[in-house]
């Protein structure tokens, strides 16, 4: 994976930059200290790495404002930071940037229980949302598997979902407005709190832009009532074709379940020897998970349940008890900590039709007795965003730039059978260089425009989302 060199001009102004930047933010919130900088080389994705310039940790849209005033005068790129939760490299610096991590703004700013919305700074964790509401009877739908940790900044840029995506959709359903700040400095107020349907959808373009547009140090975001209750089913099936066979039928049945979930038996073995969730011994797992009231819950599990029982199932358990369902979703929340206790790994995040699934399960299967490498697999069934975790060896030569060869092998699939490179983790660097896989230049050419309205000299997180062939006129401009 390619990074552009950094740019010599931009190094020898390194101590006038900060020294400018030390006069609009306080001491403790500018990190200059190699060892200290050196925290933020990398984000989940961590195979790859480069120390940043600088890191400034502001704690206020003004702040964010007058540092990037500096930065756009000073022709210095910025790459924002949530939590450094991305596995796309969405947040990778290069050796002449400053780093900008809003993760000291996490205040609540308005709860508006009538309305239905609360407004958050968003280094504010995704779990902290519904934390703060949760005592009231409401909760914030998007739950990535990351949501201990993952802020609302990085869920915006990303465009993020979860496991409740199915029922609840992903962030840009529950977005109503942000405070953005443009590279000039420029605050921006989109949307608001309520539906706003005049002007151009600009919240729309800002929702899963990945940085590229602006600094997002707000959101408005929607919030609901708890259901009056919820319970998971477990299905095991003895392969994975099988498994997707299932989801598909369910699906094509008209039943609308809060999640379906899929892991295989790498998967299942890695998560319940660490969240000893109650897992069956099978060769793929599916929790699906149902909410409403008794009555609900009752009628979508015995369509549900018929619907497994015709592809015989090894296993078919329903969740007795709140604590029960507790542990089963603590384990497939761990699914991506355990695995990482087990092997190196890269995380994919194609998406397919659900109908594909059979399909692509097996080609994957074949994929990788071909390359030699190792998959497990867990994701979203049912929207089909899928998560193939390719396991590898960091320190053997070679094994990285193999591994990176089968992923884009499995993303060239996804594509080829009606789906997309990436569901919610974003394009980040990990899938920049395939973007052309997807899209034709003329496709690229009108992205790259709306970019050049917002980010005219392409300072914002650079060398993300773009081909570097593609972008490489509009950055040496």
């Amino acid at each position: 994976m390619e990074m552009p060199k950094a740019n010599p001009a931009i190094l020898a102004k390194r101590s006038r930059v900060i020294e400018r930047l030390a006069a609009v933010v306080a001491p403790e919130t500018l990190i200059t200290d190699e060892a200290e900088r050196r925290a933020y080389e990398c984000d989940a994705l961590t195979v790859y790495r480069c120390i940043p310039m600088a890191v400034v940790l502001p704690g206020s849209t003004q702040d964010v404002a007058a540092i990037l005033r500096i930065c756009h005068e000073e022709g210095v790129p910025v790459v924002p930071r949530g939590a450094g939760t991305s596995l796309a490299g969405g947040s990778l610096p290069t050796e002449d940037s400053i780093i900008l991590g809003v993760a000291r703004m996490r205040d609540v700013l308005e709860v508006n229980y009538a309305d239905r919305v609360i407004r958050v700074q968003t280094g504010i964790t995704n779990l902290s949302v519904t934390g703060e509401v949760e005592s009231d009877g409401f909760f914030y739908a998007p739950d990535p598997s990351s949501q201990l940790a993952c802020a609302i900044a990085g869920n915006i840029a990303m465009n993020s979902g979860g496991a409740h995506c199915l029922k609840y959709g992903v962030t840009t359903n529950n977005l109503l407005g942000v405070t953005l700040v443009q590279m000039d400095g420029t605050i921006v107020e989109i949307g608001g709190a309520h539906l706003d349907a005049a002007g151009y959808d600009l919240l729309g373009v800002i929702c899963g832009s990945e940085g590229q547009l602006g600094i997002v140090t707000e959101a408005t975001l929607r919030i609901l009532p708890k259901p009056e209750g919820a319970r998971p089913v477990l299905m095991g099936f003895d392969s994975n074709e099988v498994a997707g066979a299932c989801v598909s039928d369910i699906i094509k049945a008209g039943v609308l379940p809060v999640a379906i979930e899929f892991m295989d038996r790498p998967c299942i073995r890695a998560c319940e020897d660490f969240a000893r969730a109650g897992y069956p011994d099978c060769e793929a797992l599916l929790i699906v998970e149902v909410e409403g009231s008794e009555e609900e819950i009752a009628e979508q599990l015995a369509v549900i349940t018929k619907i497994a029982r015709k592809h015989n199932p090894v296993e078919l358990r329903e969740s007795q008890s709140e604590e029960e369902s507790k542990k089963i979703w603590l384990g497939r929340k761990s699914a991506f900590g355990a695995m990482g206790q087990i092997n190196d790994y890269m995380c994919l995040d194609g998406t397919i039709p659900v109908s594909s699934l059979p399909l692509v399960l097996r080609r994957i299967g074949e994929m990788s007795k071909e390359f030699g490498l190792d998959v497990a697999n867990v994701f979203h069934a049912g929207d089909g965003n899928m998560h193939p975790l390719i396991l590898f060896d960091a320190n053997k030569p070679g094994d990285l730039e193999l591994c990176e060869k089968f992923g884009a092998e499995i993303l060239k699939l996804c594509v080829e059978v009606g789906g997309c490179l990436t569901g919610e983790h974003g394009v980040g660097v990990e899938k920049r260089d395939l973007m052309s896989v997807q899209f034709s230049e003329a496709d690229l050419e009108a992205q790259m425009r709306v970019k050049d309205v917002f980010d005219p000299c392409w300072l914002l997180n650079p060398a993300k989302v773009f081909p570097l062939q593609a972008s490489a006129a509009r950055r040496a401009a």
